[in-house]
């Protein structure tokens, strides 16, 4: 279409040259202008458009080859800013002419030219921001070489980089923030005053004087600690006066209004509070002074409570006696007392745990040989409140409670004597020992007293026996009720009763059945056992007897008091109470 357009223009324009030439060659006819200078016009029409054309002819070729030169130019400034800005180099589309190419390089050139300046401006913004964050963190910058034009992964990275520095400044900030504080904090109640240089920049106000940097945090912690410590020491050191001063109190019977009155009016620092306490302790170790016989008397009173608390025996506090019993009050005599009543006292704080274990197993001691006073007493059948049940229930859980009391003691007494190296004593015996003892000890009374009642059963040859009361019948009725038969001193071995229906006999007036059968079959347990005459009465051999007679003496222990009980019956031990009594 351009083109038909174009060559109709031309078409048109050399008909109009024609036109023109013929109108001026009438023009010139009608002027009567003769032929030789019809020639020199005609010469001058013509050169005329000739110059006409080759002006704009010679124009057009100028533009042409200002449009190479330019395609050229910018096809080496897109080259360079391709590798500069580390960029594909760019193709262009084939089949452009020469005004759509030029066109095409000079946009592109253009674009890579502004995206170079952003880059240059951005790089500068965030190198500024991550000098200035390494400056105050004391970090290594982001290293792009010095002239050279960023790529985008370049400023990712720098950004990235940046964004880094900025959350840790965040948390050394905030370390940094919360360590002065605790060092003012610190410094203010112990009413401490900066020495060092270090001491006065970590309380000060400005916080730009300190730079964000580890060796200035790690140095702060370390003087927080140094801090920490010198008020530990400070509050032990009140503390210490405290317990002193309180110890002088109560030796000199100071009243407590008077006390009162003094706590009241400590206030201040720790420093004052230790200035106070001190010459409180000072005052009052003055009055001590004149009240000797009467504090060392009181340090006694104290030893002896201790002494009971650890349980110490007359050998343990033998070492003291010679101060103890020293009738000589000095103020190196007080001096003595108190050493001994510190390390009485640190002992009883470490055996603490095992003193309160060996309380606990000494009160379920107790409520043990009370359930078993108890189970002999005859009247506790009589009970209709429920009382037989809730005792049972406990009797269950003191047994239960005992073994675990001893196994506890017997870990925790080793566990001491590997810590500490020595012996834990309990009245001058080890723990383990002494529970042994009290089981034996139990059980040998046990014995004493069953002794003494089959002892008085046979003096006043009594053939009956306590009998269980039981309740009344359903429907009131009264009739007799049959119960067990016990046997009687009187009874030999060879005539032990066995209940039959074929001997049944029933006593007339009596409210209880008597059941009586004759055998010749003596007792199982009466084939192995001897029976021995003590004072004309035969006896057989207790239970600790039978089983043990061949054993040495060993500890003792609940669990081994109640696995004699439990074990399974054989020809040479008797578990039997009913088989073991011989009346």
């Amino acid at each position: 279409m351009s083109t038909r357009r174009s060559e109709a223009l031309a078409f048109s324009l050399v008909t109009g040259i024609n036109m023109a030439m013929a109108r001026l060659v009438d023009i010139w006819d009608s002027i009567g202008i003769m032929e030789d200078k019809r020639v020199q016009r005609m010469e001058t029409v013509k050169k005329h458009i000739e110059d006409l054309l080759k002006n704009m002819i010679a124009e057009e070729e100028s533009m042409k080859n200002h449009l190479r030169n330019n395609i050229v130019h910018f096809q080496e400034d897109l080259e360079t800013l391709c590798l500069e800005l580390a960029l594909e180099p760019n193709k262009p589309p084939e089949g452009m002419t020469v005004l759509q190419m030029e066109k095409h390089l000079r946009v592109e050139v253009d674009a890579l030219r502004r995206e170079k300046a952003e880059r240059l401006l951005e790089k500068q913004q965030l190198e500024k921001q991550d000098k200035d964050l390494c400056v105050e963190l004391c970090a290594t910058p982001y290293y792009i070489p010095t002239g050279s034009i960023p790529s985008t992964t370049q400023l990712k990275e720098l950004q990235q980089h940046i964004a880094t520095l900025t959350e840790e400044k965040t948390k050394r900030v905030a370390v940094f923030s919360g360590l002065r504080d605790d060092i003012r904090r610190l410094m203010e109640e112990m009413g401490h005053e900066p020495e060092t240089s270090l001491e006065r920049e970590s309380v000060c106000s400005d916080q730009d004087i300190f730079l964000l940097t580890l060796d200035n945090i790690n140095a702060l912690k370390l003087l927080l600690a140094k801090i920490q410590a010198k008020r530990d020491s400070l509050v032990e050191s009140v503390e210490q006066l405290k317990e002193r001063t309180a110890c002088l109190w109560s030796r000199l019977d100071c009243s407590e209004e008077d006390r009162q009155n003094f706590l009241d009016n400590v206030h201040g620092t720790l420093s004052d509070q230790m200035k106070q306490w001190r010459s409180e302790e000072e005052r009052l170790s003055e009055q001590q002074k004149s009240r000797l016989e009467e504090v060392v008397r009181k340090v006694r009173e104290q030893l002896l409570s201790l002494w009971e608390l650890c349980t110490f025996s007359p050998q343990q506090r033998e070492a003291f006696n010679t101060h103890f019993c020293c009738t000589v009050f000095t103020e190196e005599l007080l001096a003595v007392h108190d050493a001994e009543l510190l390390k009485v006292k640190s002992h009883h704080q470490q055996a603490r745990p095992l003193l309160d274990t060996l309380h606990k197993w000494e009160n379920t001691w107790a409520l043990y040989q009370e359930f078993e006073k108890k189970a002999n007493d005859p009247s506790r059948f009589s009970n209709r409140g429920g009382a037989l049940l809730k005792e049972a229930k406990e009797r269950v859980k003191v047994q239960k409670m005992l073994p675990k009391l001893e196994e506890e003691l017997r870990s925790g007494v080793k566990l001491w004597e590997q810590s500490h190296g020595t012996d834990f004593l309990v009245w001058g015996q080890k723990v383990m020992t002494h529970i042994s003892n009290q089981w034996e000890e139990h059980k040998q009374q046990r014995e004493r007293e069953k002794s003494e009642r089959q002892l008085q059963s046979a003096k006043k040859g009594d053939t009956t026996q306590f009998k269980t009361p039981t309740k009344r019948p359903h429907g009131g009725m009264s009739g007799p009720t049959p119960t067990k038969i016990r046997k009687t001193p009187s009874q030999s071995r060879g005539s032990v009763q066995i209940p039959n229906q074929s001997s049944v006999q029933r006593t007339s007036g009596s409210s209880a059945t008597f059941i009586s059968v004759s055998s010749s079959k003596p007792p199982p347990s009466s084939t192995k056992l001897k029976a021995r005459p003590v004072d004309g009465i035969i006896h057989r051999p207790p239970l600790l007897e039978c089983n043990s007679s061949q054993n040495p003496a060993v500890d003792t222990s609940y669990s081994d008091f109640s696995y004699d009980l439990s074990k399974k019956s054989h020809s040479d031990h008797i578990f039997n109470s009913t088989t073991k009594d011989l009346f």
